[in-house]
């Protein structure tokens, strides 16, 4: 509510003086409070850098909290041939390649997040453990009868990951690997929020999961998701692989990008909460892209 203030006239001998009253309601008055409201900000992405295109199919992005560092998975070679040709590489946050080839090897690493002092990165059927302190692969969990796994989140020490062929969500805790939930059509994209709630992008739109495996809509209008980024308070970041990326909230959704006119991928983003930043690997054109998300 904002009071609405007039100027009002009093008679001071032969002098006139110019003040400002609060209105009287009387009977013979109709003055009334004026509601203000504000317009709803429309969420905007303005692009701020980009790295040089040598992330050779860059898929996907991590950023690392406690040091700074952004971690980019490249395939190199096709999404699913096992020809070791996969490499994971580190970036700043100003967009310099600090080191291309951090991890050689992999076949077609996609998904990735951090637990422990480790980096987890999906690779086409197993989920790859590295030594972030000796850039070194140690561990490899096979996942029998996978054949496209995908995005990677993390909760108090469990690894969650996808299987998007098979429309499975999988979770790596104390070493075993089980299946947590099925029949989610092309699921890719996972995030998890504070309270361990774990969410997904598949053919259905953004979904959440309950405790039993299954799962409930949040949105069915962005489908066939790839990145997704919880922001907190009910809104939402969703990626496209095409190249449309999506601000979903309570509201409904909003196309924040789309660069599917210059045939520029994006694919499994990722985020700088403290400068609101969307990362975007734009996969076929080799580069990671910044955008200052407002909203």
């Amino acid at each position: 509510m904002k009071n609405v203030l007039k100027p009002c006239l009093y008679g001071l001998g032969a002098t006139l003086l110019l003040t400002q009253c609060n209105p009287q309601k009387t009977e013979e008055s109709n003055e009334s409070e004026t509601m203000v409201v504000e317009d709803a900000k429309t969420p905007t992405l303005t692009m701020v850098w980009e790295t040089p295109d040598s992330l050779i199919t860059c898929e996907s992005i991590l950023y690392d909290p406690y040091t700074g560092k952004i971690y980019v998975s490249n395939i190199e070679g096709t999404p699913t041939d096992k020809d070791g040709k996969g490499s994971i590489s580190i970036i700043d946050k100003n967009g310099t390649i600090v080191t291309q080839d951090w991890v050689t090897g992999l076949n077609a690493p996609k998904g990735m997040a951090i637990s422990d002092g480790k980096l987890y990165v999906t690779d086409i059927d197993q989920l790859v453990e590295i030594d972030i302190e000796s850039a070194t692969i140690s561990n490899k969990y096979p996942v029998e009868g996978a054949e496209f796994l995908n995005d990677v989140a993390q909760y108090e020490g469990k690894i969650y990951f996808s299987g998007m062929n098979k429309g499975l969500l999988h979770v790596l805790d104390g070493g075993t690997v089980t299946t947590i939930s099925e029949g989610n059509a092309s699921l890719n994209g996972i995030a998890i929020d504070s309270n361990g709630t774990i969410y997904g992008l598949d053919g259905s739109g953004l979904k959440r999961f309950l405790p039993d495996g299954s799962s409930e809509i949040i949105n069915g209008t962005v489908t066939g998701g790839d990145g997704l980024i919880i922001l907190g308070e009910g809104n939402y970041v969703a990626s496209r692989w095409v190249g449309e990326i999506y601000f979903v909230s309570g509201d409904g959704e909003t196309l924040l990008l789309d660069t599917k006119d210059i045939e520029s991928n994006t694919a499994d983003i990722g985020f700088i909460p403290e400068e609101n930043l969307i990362l975007v690997p734009t996969f076929f054109k080799n580069k990671v892209v910044a955008y200052k998300l407002d909203y």
